[in-house]
């Protein structure tokens, strides 16, 4: 459900590094499917597939570009999505007509290409080279869509408590939840990165309690398959993420040069 806060950039300069990565209307007109990727960059690439619009499993596999092709660089791993599956989300792929849209508390993961953000967890550190920032018990990503905090992960000891307040997203869940490790270690999914209010907040890719429980929206996984992930990932690679129903991805796969085979 994030933009999140990064260490290091302003919320202002994170959104319009979002928009100059999408290139001229991009993130928000529909273009034909072989428009310039704006993942053009990337030499790592996060690929989720499910079997349709309402399925709530699939599979992860992580991919990397040698020689303008990419190779698996790993097996395939069982995830779950949203409750209710997955619909179409803002970021970095031309926006689609088909299929569900996604919107705030839809129970839908967003498909599409994304950017990964910071790495986020319990612990004080983390063995990742992505930006890791440990949450504290103060911890809250914004899911209030009127708020001015919109899809950010802030901290209600610098924002102030008002800051949270109907917030349903308190990021150190074994705290508020009786010991909840789904957060234990996560990864932000740059969905909606310009905040647009109801358009959907705080997405991550994060733990699961139980193999193949659905979320709220996010990615779900085995503590070995994040584990995984999270050491592999560089952020000067450009790392991308990629949801689609496998109908999508085969219609896709050609014209976006995503893996030639689907998990």
């Amino acid at each position: 459900m994030p933009i999140l806060s990064f260490p290091h950039r302003s919320l202002r300069a994170f959104g319009l590094a979002a928009l100059m990565a999408c290139g001229a209307n991009a993130c928000a007109t529909d273009q034909p499917a072989s428009a310039p990727q704006a993942w053009r960059d990337a030499r790592q690439l996060v690929l989720v597939v499910t079997d349709g619009w309402d399925a709530t499993t699939g599979t992860l596999q992580r991919f990397e570009l040698h020689d303008g092709r990419w190779q698996a660089a790993s097996t395939s791993s069982p995830i779950s999505v949203g409750r209710n599956g997955a619909a179409w989300g803002l970021g970095l792929h031309p926006a689609q007509s088909g299929g569900p849209q996604k919107q705030e508390g839809d129970g839908r993961a967003p498909a599409g290409v994304f950017t990964l953000g910071e790495a986020f967890g319990y612990a004080g550190e983390a063995a990742t080279a992505m930006p890791y920032r440990p949450m504290q018990a103060t911890s809250y990503c914004i899911d209030v869509p009127d708020s001015p905090l919109y899809n950010r992960i802030i901290d209600t000891r610098t924002e102030g408590e008002a800051a949270a307040k109907g917030s349903t997203e308190p990021m150190r869940l074994d705290l508020h939840n009786n010991g909840d490790p789904r957060y234990r270690e996560g990864l932000v999914i740059g969905h909606n990165p310009t905040a647009t209010p109801r358009a959907g907040s705080c997405i991550f890719a994060h733990l699961w309690r139980a193999p193949g429980e659905p979320t709220a929206g996010c990615t779900a996984m085995a503590a070995e398959t994040m584990d995984g992930m999270l050491a592999w990932l560089r952020p000067d690679a450009r790392p991308v993420f990629v949801l689609l129903p496998r109908a999508e991805y085969e219609r896709l796969a050609h014209d976006w040069r995503l893996p030639e085979r689907a998990p």
